[in-house]
């Protein structure tokens, strides 16, 4: 009898192990679908007020308010993917116009310039300039069909960016236009005591998390201002579009505004090559970094507590604690999620198991 007991133990836990595997394998091979989803209802929540604002002011049908909030999604996304056209176009007509001679003549100054404000010898610069060697390198890609190459890959991201932009809005269109029918598809999965709790921890976290990213949007958007106001005044090439990208890392919590730091300074550079890097190149970069600075502190003081205050109801040492455990345990992708995942923990926690003190302790500013 016990040996029955026992295989039929080992049975189950081979059951459940091989099931495991097989789940996470095929959430493996569909993990682009799971993206997909995934940024369809961050652009439905964000959408959602527009919605709503349209259905309950303007008295408009829903399938007409999803129509022109989809409208206006599509447009927002057109718009600043066009802030990179001129950039990207202006590199690609530099590299028709390749003088490899130049360029070579140009790297050579600059590093002399850049070892001579830093006290290094002429040696150290020559070793450097040897070791590029960039006239005979790009020669030897060309030969090799660097050009096609490119062409290709260029080719391969646009149709894989034009695939995933059409799923990601069709999947946003439905969300927003049969929420009601998906939210009870999904209650309905459930036993019916826990039905109520899940409902209204649904509605509850749609509420949190549309404040959530509206208010990452508008952070977003005072960086941009700033970022962009700081370039155009410094002179750089194409603001705007180097103000979003730079404004777009602070997404990454303590790691992206470094990395939106750095960019700026490489567009600064590479911007003014041929310029005399002590006289010119380093006050602009100076400019720069102050511009940077002043995005950061309004952002630490005024944009981060405001949202992370009003829109998830969470305190900011509260906040920074399970970014960095995120990251810690999650990396970069972690920290990104931190924010929401744990708003939906908490509200999930409130629902059913509002007496534990901790719970309560981590929850009494959720209405």
């Amino acid at each position: 009898m016990k040996s029955t007991v026992i295989a039929k133990g080992i049975y189950k836990a081979f059951l459940l192990i091989a099931g495991t595997f097989l789940l996470l394998y095929v959430l493996y091979l569909i993990q682009s679908v799971i993206a997909y989803v995934l940024l369809a209802a961050v652009f439905a929540l964000i959408g959602r007020p527009v919605t709503l604002w349209l259905r309950t002011k303007l008295k408009c049908p829903n399938i007409l308010a999803v129509s022109i909030t989809i409208l206006l999604l599509f447009t927002l996304l057109v718009g600043l993917v066009w802030l990179f056209v001129p950039l990207v176009t202006e590199q690609g007509e530099k590299l028709a116009l390749l003088n490899l001679k130049n360029m070579q003549a140009e790297l050579e100054l600059f590093f002399q310039e850049l070892t001579n404000s830093l006290g290094a010898s002429k040696e150290i610069v020559e070793e450097i300039v040897e070791e590029v060697d960039l006239e005979e390198t790009v020669e030897r890609e060309m030969e090799t069909g660097f050009l096609p190459r490119v062409f290709n890959s260029v080719m391969q991201v646009v149709g894989t960016m034009s695939i995933s932009l059409f799923s990601i809005i069709f999947i946003t269109f439905f969300l927003l236009k049969d929420t009601q029918i998906i939210q009870g598809t999904l209650v309905r999965m459930f036993p019916s005591m826990h039905r109520p709790g899940i409902m209204n921890s649904i509605d509850v976290t749609k509420n949190l998390l549309s404040r959530y990213f509206i208010g990452l949007l508008l952070q977003i958007l005072i960086l941009f201002i700033i970022y962009a106001a700081t370039l155009t005044l410094v002179g750089i090439e194409h603001p705007l579009a180097i103000a979003f990208l730079c404004a777009l890392f602070n997404i990454i919590p303590y790691v992206g505004p470094i990395i939106g730091a750095v960019f700026m300074m490489v567009f600064t550079v590479t911007s003014n090559l041929g310029l005399d890097f002590g006289i010119e190149i380093v006050p602009k970069m100076a400019y720069v970094a102050i511009g940077v600075i002043v995005g950061q502190l309004i952002d630490n003081f005024f944009s981060q507590p405001f949202i992370f205050s009003n829109s998830v109801k969470s305190h900011p040492l509260e906040i920074f604690l399970i970014i960095i455990m995120a990251g810690l345990l999650f990396g970069v992708v972690g920290m990104i999620v931190a924010v929401p995942g744990y708003t939906v923990l908490k509200v999930i926690l409130r629902e059913f198991i509002p007496e534990n003190r901790i719970v309560k302790a981590l929850t009494t500013r959720l209405k």
